[in-house]
């Protein structure tokens, strides 16, 4: 038994965006904690006593002591944050995280700051304040910057993070599409292939002069299956050459009792549906309405471009027979209606019905882009 595993790589994509976060980070810090810096300075200049030498050290380096531990309080806070997991939960968990980390880092940030002061500055004589009122109003003013610093940090990370995650969500989404695309349409050129080297095994010991032409009818229409199965949609133009091409095959098998009724509106042929549609439903409609009939019958298609929708009706003698199970496993028009779905969204349809006399028709109705 094989072991397999799966192993990421960080890509390119991925480490130019983490150097991008940190060129961000570093610009933001600098440009923040510089405007904090001007904000003090101007403080302590404007209230400086200039008659006590102190006050003019302190109106110089306390602003700069203030600012220097405030920036490596926050930038230890941003490692402590990212190492314990903080950026990926919630916010109703993450406030009071970001409550108690900056009450804790606050109360840090004023001890250092004010045994600098005592160290650096000898205080006054006497004091307004006792020493547990400054330490306690420091502290609460340092926590009040540091709750804004860590608010707009885990702000700005929660943005992103729903940002990737509907990027991420996004590409999962088209991922799946393609993959659905791909798997519906290797469903549907398989079942074609068959029905058509079924006609034409047919035809081979009766005329070799029509099994040439239709060698080359089934030419075109596996050179245009190939072709089309790299696309998402065709003219609808093409659809109807290539549904010639098969109903062409088909009269080799079915002669008269195969007869064919087509009204399309012109302004339909430009218009673009999911290639093998029309050839799906006209399909359908020979093996159920005419090969399954001993007389045979008419096959209609008719196309109209009517209030922002391409309707397309492909009709065939017979009716359609509750808890049928030939019907009931039909793959070609299960996966016709969900190439339709994936395609141009839940506006679009296939349905299946009955109409008299005696008619099953299979409608498919498809919105018209506005810039078609």
């Amino acid at each position: 038994m094989g072991v397999s595993a799966d192993i990421s790589v960080p890509s390119r994509a991925d480490d130019k965006r983490a150097g991008a976060k940190m060129k961000l980070y570093v610009l933001l810090q600098s440009m923040g904690w510089g405007a904090f810096f001007v904000v003090q300075a101007w403080v302590s200049y404007t209230f400086a006593d200039s008659g006590k030498p102190h006050t003019v050290i302190e109106s110089a380096c306390f602003p700069v002591f203030l600012v220097g531990v405030g920036l490596l309080i926050s930038h230890v806070g941003r490692q402590l944050v990212t190492r314990w997991g903080w950026k990926q939960i919630g916010w109703k968990a993450l406030f009071p995280r970001i409550l108690g980390m900056a009450f804790l880092s606050g109360t840090a940030w004023a001890l250092i700051v004010y045994l600098w002061s005592l160290w650096a500055m000898p205080a006054p004589e006497s004091h307004k304040i006792s020493v547990l009122g400054i330490i306690i109003l420091y502290s609460f003013d340092c926590s009040i910057v540091l709750s804004a610093w860590f608010s707009l940090y885990f702000f700005y990370h929660l943005f992103d993070r729903l940002n990737r995650s509907e990027v991420d969500r996004f590409q999962m989404i088209t991922s799946v599409k393609e993959s659905e695309l791909r798997a519906l349409k290797s469903q549907v050129n398989p079942h074609f292939i068959f029905n058509s080297l079924n006609s034409l095994r047919a035809l081979i010991d009766e005329d070799p002069a029509r099994a040439r032409k239709a060698v080359t009818q089934l030419a075109n229409l596996l050179r245009y299956s190939l072709q089309s199965s790299q696309l998402e949609t065709v003219p609808f133009e093409d659809e109807l050459g290539v549904v010639n091409d098969y109903l062409a095959l088909e009269q080799v098998r079915f002669e008269e009792r195969l007869r064919l009724k087509l009204d399309i509106a012109a302004n339909t042929l430009e218009l673009r549906i999911p290639p093998m549609l029309l050839q799906t439903l006209v399909e359908n409609a020979v093996k159920y309405g005419i090969s399954s009939r001993p007389e045979g019958g008419e096959i209609s298609i008719i196309a109209r471009n009517e209030d922002g929708l391409l309707r397309i009706r492909v009709s065939n003698p017979g009716e359609i027979r509750e808890n049928d199970p030939v019907r009931s496993t039909g793959v070609g028009l299960r996966n016709a209606a969900e190439r339709l779905r994936l395609i141009f969204g839940e506006g679009a349809t296939l349905r299946l019905k009955s109409e008299p006399p005696a008619r099953v028709v299979a409608e498919a109705v498809i919105p018209i882009p506005s810039h078609a």
